[in-house]
């Protein structure tokens, strides 16, 4: 049964009005202008009762099966891959987002970006390329953002000019629209991955060393408190992601995140997701609100996707009281600039705390530091494995226990170096042999250097 109105099939090729025949310079505007005459027809011929209970595949066919009938209304005369091309990109429209369907589907791809219409960017290992993908205009830019939002009971207008969502696979989505965005509507797209990176994955990236792999590994089983630092896109929660493996099953996980975007595989998790105000300005909830709801839920760790604001002071209390092994991730350049930025955000928890007594709650809170950074040939490399120590006077004391030594670069640019050790043996290995795991002191050894 044709999913169109019974109209539609006495409908033949509609005239092009003028601007349309003017705005047709050459193949691929009238291959544009093609599509678009015959999706705004779909949208308006198409009957909305017979969507109703059908799998996705099978809507697909009969939407590219009501395309194709109207597309022989049109007798536009196309070669063969042309027309079937243009069929499918019509589905995409009426079913998905439009030009930015096939780059979600690439597992390849990790970030999709739309500056405007004619400049949609995508990354691809760590490397940023133009896509041949286009928009029509603005408004059709706007038109998959709406088709983003509504959904979620969410808006963009001129009063919301931006807006924070998440696809239904789990990817996370960025809005903004003029007159914030001067140019164009934007779409900022970081894709959720079907399959999460491991460890032996990230082994193989050379993010980080066999050695390393062993030692993180037993510093999250042991229950210390970890701190994953990095600039924006450096694969922080990638990274977070990983380290939570290493979490025994049988331990009770709270997560909190703004949006919701780790992957954990173990049998007893509880996640919790901010929620952001309605329409009427009201029902806000924010990560500090989760982070002590969290501290009721008799959990052995919690893991907060990313502390940007008060909750910093919440999540350090936890640390302190009971709540070890607990992991995070900061903005930060350096351990140096994490430990800064976690006290200024203690300082926004709107507590009259002197600077000293924040440090020492820092001190005291945080046994590790990873710092992950985004290499210029875009791979991502863990740069420090830092041990906080204590504090000395009004300083926070850290001492490095792996720091990555980069030795040059390739005839491709591809960035050549090592994680080596330090040659110090972190203070809380006390810790670790308490809970029964004994690293080789080989691990350390400044001599030795762990494999590329």
């Amino acid at each position: 049964m044709s999913l169109l109105l019974e109209r539609s099939q006495t409908n033949r090729t509609v005239p092009k009005t003028e601007a349309q025949q003017s705005d047709s310079n050459g193949p691929a505007d009238q291959f544009l202008d093609l599509k678009f005459r015959i999706h705004e027809r779909l949208i308006k011929e198409i009957d909305p009762a017979r969507l109703n209970g059908k799998n996705p595949k099978a809507l697909r066919g009969e939407v590219e099966e009501a395309a194709r009938s109207l597309l022989v209304a049109e007798e536009v005369p196309l070669a063969r891959h042309e027309r079937v091309r243009l069929v499918t990109e019509i589905a995409d429209e009426v079913l998905g987002l439009g030009p930015l369907e096939p780059l979600l589907e690439d597992a390849s791809i990790s970030e999709i970006m739309v500056n405007g219409p004619q400049q949609v960017f995508f990354e691809r290992a760590g490397v940023i390329h133009q896509s041949d993908r286009v928009f029509r205009d603005e408004s059709h830019i706007m038109r998959v953002i709406e088709k983003i939002v509504s959904p979620l009971g969410r808006r963009i207008d001129d009063n919301c000019p931006m807006v924070d969502a998440r696809l239904q696979d789990g990817s996370r989505v960025n809005a903004i629209i003029p007159p914030l965005a001067l140019d164009s509507p934007t779409i900022t797209i970081r894709k959720f991955a079907k399959d999460p990176f491991t460890v032996d994955d990230l082994v193989n990236f050379g993010t980080f060393t066999h050695d390393m792999a062993r030692f993180l590994a037993a510093c999250v089983e042991a229950r210390l408190n970890v701190v994953i630092s990095g600039g924006t896109g450096t694969g922080k929660t990638t990274l977070l992601n990983v380290l939570s493996s290493f979490i025994p099953v049988a331990e009770r996980i709270v997560t909190v995140e703004d949006p919701a975007e780790l992957q954990l595989r173990q049998r007893h998790v509880v996640r919790l997701e901010t929620r952001p105000s309605n329409i009427e300005g009201k029902g806000q909830i924010v990560q500090r609100d989760l982070v002590r709801n969290a501290l009721r839920m008799r959990p052995d760790r919690i893991i907060v996707g990313e502390v940007r604001s008060g909750e910093a002071f919440d999540m350090l209390q936890a640390m302190n009281t009971g709540h070890d092994g607990s992991l995070t991730t900061v903005h930060a350049n350096s351990p140096r600039d994490a430990l800064a930025r976690i006290e200024n955000m203690v300082l926004m928890a709107g507590f009259d705390l002197p600077v000293r007594a924040i440090r020492e709650q820092v001190a005291s809170a945080i046994n590790l530091i990873v710092q992950i950074s985004r290499m210029r040939d875009g791979s991502r490399r863990i740069t420090h494995v830092t041990e906080v120590v204590g504090m000395e006077g009004q300083i926070i004391t850290l001492q490095d226990v792996f720091v990555f030594q980069q030795l040059g670069v390739d005839k491709d640019g591809k960035v050549l170096g090592r994680m080596r050790p330090t040659g110090i043996r972190p203070k809380f290995t006390e810790k670790l042999e308490q809970a029964g795991i004994f690293l080789s002191p080989d691990i350390f050894a400044l001599e030795r250097g762990p494999r590329v």
